[in-house]
């Protein structure tokens, strides 16, 4: 945990934040890809939910990868990526049981949704530690916009 300080939480863009939210967006995008990749010619099967769960999985991975690439710093967000990912990854390990491995094995598409997963999931987890408190966040971009609404010579009225 970090102490409050403004040292670990020094900015959006210093270089293993950047890093980090690269990897981040990358594998959520990776792992989009792969999901609709698998999903797309099984669309029809009635007998099979997946292909649904993972169309709106991707576009949930997608839409969070484009808020964490242009988006603030925000816990929130960055809880609902690893989220996102590890629940693709959960899923996948409680539909095939004691069978993950061999299945693993036969599909090379979940080789990579597995690898992307487990990557997105520690990048996503490592920005949230790093990221300040949510209410700091917001008081920052708080501060960042200009006054709307107010003319000139009006003074803000305390809280």
């Amino acid at each position: 945990m970090n102490d409050g300080s403004d040292a670990d939480i020094a900015g959006r863009n210093t270089p293993k934040k950047r890093l980090l939210r690269g990897i981040a967006v990358q594998t959520a995008a990776v792992a989009a890809a792969v999901h609709l990749l698998w999903a797309w010619p099984r669309l029809g099967s009635p007998p099979d939910a997946r292909p649904y769960f993972f169309l709106a999985g991707s576009a949930l991975a997608v839409a969070v990868a484009v808020a964490t690439l242009r988006g603030g710093e925000y816990r929130r967000l960055y809880a609902l990526g690893a989220g996102t990912l590890g629940a693709f990854l959960g899923g996948f390990l409680a539909w095939h049981g004691t069978d993950a491995p061999a299945a693993l094995a036969a599909e090379p598409l979940a080789v990579v949704a597995v690898i992307v997963e487990v990557v997105g999931v520690g990048a996503y987890l490592a920005l949230y530690r790093l990221a300040p408190p949510t209410s700091v966040a917001v008081e920052r971009r708080r501060e960042d916009e200009p006054d709307e609404g107010k003319e000139d010579g009006e003074e803000e009225e305390p809280p």
